[in-house]
């Protein structure tokens, strides 16, 4: 890379997943968005055609109305060839196919088992960990081999657990995960501040707040708006909107959405504990005892949220594979959209361009006294010119501790069972996890038929 007159030209760029229809398209507008920052997007993956798609489109965004930089995208036959002196290295791979996720998300149905996403936590979770952090253990290897002193950000789920894997690989690296869930708790306390206080928030980032927990079970403990201290806002809002939920109520979009919710858990769990739970409602629903909010589905529909059932994603695939086409065709624009996400504002701080205070998953090194040191957390952590540093979160409040504790003690459990490639400890991880409400005899008649389902990304274990 060269920097000249505050602006870097010549980046390195390796994006490990660089097929993907869909998400690679919002990074693309992204980078062509900034005019600080250009250079190559190495686009590697094991679908070498999807890659070669993106490099069609990605150039496109060049020519594209609002375009402030030129990126140039080159679809990469191996890892090396993508990753050999990269400055920045972004993952986001789908571990397997939607087949292999209809399993984790599906099969546990039979045993009175529902989840709303299926893949952080619960028996999906776990069993998409099991096919991706080999996966990651590679691609560690291949970052220490090739480029050892690039920014890695990981987009993957699981993760605390991809990223854990990565440290774990190849300890010295820089990685870190990012993930938006805390950003819509953001926007909601703007709508609070609006709606009871008659006061305009301008961003989201303006609303200060003090993330702690882990991936998807991210809580906030501190939340204020030039100082102004915001639960007694939130707490009002709570009342309000608790028993009939939050949104768009009378079309009850809920029920008209795969990924829609009415807020109702976020709300109860503060009404409950006192401090505001900063993911969406269908990940929290997953990290409580199965019996709260995903007994089953007239359960799920009283809370007013949905579950993301894996035939919707297929159906959804087939409609971004004709995007692809109708983009490279030319018969659809590209057209610069920002994505909300931070991944590119990360890229301009580290490089010393800006400054930036986010949420992040990295180790423990201390931001979270009373979680294990080295679990992967979610906290605040300062981007600034090179360096990447954890903001001290204090200590997990007493009342949610046995929940997030649970959690991530869960996830250090299975990282090292699947890095012990032990059937016998993963199985053990699996059957005390707050989802699975069935017998221990249920619960390992399940292990296995989520096993067999998936077996051929499972020839590693023993």
């Amino acid at each position: 890379m060269k920097y000249n007159d505050n602006k870097v030209s010549k980046l390195k760029i390796a994006y490990i997943g660089g097929g993907s229809r869909g998400w690679a398209w919002g990074l693309m507008s992204d980078l062509v968005s900034c005019d600080d920052i250009s250079g190559d997007v190495y686009l590697y993956d094991i679908d070498f055609q999807a890659a070669q798609h993106n490099e069609i489109i990605g150039n496109m965004f060049n020519s594209c109305e609002g375009a402030k930089s030129v990126w140039n995208y080159h679809a990469s036959k191996t890892p090396k060839e993508a990753l050999t002196g990269a400055d920045f290295v972004i993952i986001s791979i789908l571990p397997g196919t939607f087949d292999e996720m209809e399993s984790d998300v599906h099969t546990p149905e039979k045993y009175g088992i529902y989840q709303s996403v299926g893949d952080t936590t619960g028996p999906g979770g776990v069993l998409r960990a099991m096919r991706t952090v080999p996966m990651y253990e590679e691609i560690a290897l291949y970052i220490k081999e090739y480029c050892p002193e690039a920014w890695v950000i990981n987009y993957t789920n699981p993760m605390t657990l991809c990223t854990k894997t990565l440290y774990r690989v190849f300890p010295e690296i820089k990685a870190f995960g990012c993930c938006h869930e805390v950003f819509s708790t953001q926007n909601l306390l703007r709508e609070a501040l609006k709606e009871f206080e008659g006061i305009s928030v301008p961003e989201r980032n303006d609303i200060k707040v003090n993330p702690i927990g882990v991936n998807h079970f991210t809580w906030i403990t501190e939340a204020t708006y030039n100082n102004k201290d915001l639960f007694p806002v939130y707490r009002k809002f709570v009342e309000k909107y608790k028993e009939k939920g939050h949104g768009d109520i009378d079309s009850k979009h809920w029920m008209n959405s795969n990924f829609g919710s009415a807020e109702r858990i976020k709300m109860s769990l503060f009404d409950r504990y006192g401090y505001i739970a900063a993911a969406g409602d269908r990940h929290l629903a997953e990290f409580c005892p199965g019996k709260w909010f995903l007994k089953d589905p007239d359960t799920v529909n009283d809370w007013c949220y949905s579950l993301t059932p894996v035939s919707w994603r297929k159906e959804d695939l087939k409609k971004r594979l004709e995007r692809s086409e109708a983009l490279r065709s030319g018969k659809e624009k590209v057209e610069i959209k920002g994505t909300g996400e931070e991944g590119v504002s990360q890229i301009r701080a580290l490089l010393g361009l800006c400054d930036l205070i986010t949420n992040v998953n990295i180790p423990n090194k201390g931001q979270i006294p009373n979680l294990p040191l080295g679990a992967v957390v979610e906290t605040n952590a300062a981007f600034r010119d090179g360096t990447l540093t954890p903001v001290l979160a204090g200590e997990i409040p007493k009342e949610i501790y046995p929940l997030i504790a649970r959690a991530c003690t869960q996830q250090e459990a299975l990282d090292k069972a699947i890095a012990n490639r032990s059937l016998n400890e993963i199985f053990n991880v699996f059957a005390n996890d707050a989802l699975v409400t069935c017998s221990l005899t249920d619960a390992k008649k399940l292990f296995d038929e989520m096993v067999e389902n998936t077996k051929p990304y499972l020839t590693m274990y023993k």
